[in-house]
């Protein structure tokens, strides 16, 4: 079964409310291809590794958590730019990219779905900060020590996390924010939360984390956002019945 691409785009657009949210760059399609999709290459960031990917899978859509054109990147189409946006257009694949909106749905969002991986309960958005869901907030079935909870990231997102453990508790209560959430540190400590989650560390996030007294655990920006962009592919393929093929392109970061 095929779908017209402002079928797919306009039923994405209000799912993921993208309208409302304020961003870093255009959501929603990108590069335009081919009128009907009938196959969809999902991913974390559309480099080139994934367009030759879509090219060799045959896809008439690439679907990812990190598009292009973003506020303050060089405006030339040169170099690497050229490139990636050369070989979508010759072969007439349709970028389609949602950031903040894919971070913050509350079932096919980047949070959700880590909240999800680590069996984190009683989940809700962050009080204050904005857009709604871009930090949220629960709590762990029963209280765990900061190694614990650095294995249990280990063995579900399949990566090693770096850890600053600074209290002698166990660990309740748990923020966190996928990708590069690193500065939501403060606000979260000032709420007595446990410990924070995200995907980068930055030098200052560890004097935070000492100086708060709350455990700090980086467990990848590629490694967190994995799952959003994955579950959103699955609800097209259902929604449609189109063939969805989710490829992760490996980043250690």
């Amino acid at each position: 079964m095929s779908v017209e691409v402002n079928q797919l785009i306009s039923y994405l657009d209000e799912l993921l409310d993208s309208n409302n949210i304020k961003d870093f760059c255009p959501n929603g399609l990108q590069i335009e291809g081919c009128s009907k999709i009938n196959k969809i290459v999902t991913g974390v960031t559309a480099s080139e590794a994934l367009i030759d990917a879509a090219i060799e899978n045959k896809a008439d859509a690439i679907l990812v958590h990190h598009g292009y054109f973003w506020k303050g990147e060089s405006d030339p189409i040169t170099g690497m730019k050229k490139r990636r946006i050369a070989k979508l257009l010759k072969h007439d694949i349709n970028l389609i990219a949602y950031h903040l909106p894919i971070d913050v749905h509350f079932e096919f969002g980047n949070n959700i779905q880590l909240a999800k991986k680590l069996s984190i309960t009683n989940v809700k958005p962050f009080p204050g900060i904005k857009p709604k869901g871009i930090v949220m907030q629960g709590e762990l079935p029963t209280g765990t020590t900061a190694n614990k909870l650095a294995k249990l990231i280990k063995l579900n997102l399949l990566r090693e996390p770096l850890v600053n453990a600074v209290r002698d508790e166990d660990i309740r209560t748990v923020a966190w924010c996928t990708g590069g959430g690193q500065s939501y540190i403060d606000v979260v400590a000032n709420a007595g939360i446990d410990a924070f989650i995200t995907g980068e560390a930055s030098e200052q996030t560890i004097h935070s984390s000492r100086e708060q007294n709350i455990d700090f655990f980086a467990a990848g920006h590629h490694a967190t956002e994995r799952y959003g962009v994955q579950r959103l592919g699955e609800h097209l393929e259902e929604q449609f019945d189109l063939d969805v093929s989710f490829i992760d392109i490996h980043n250690p970061v």
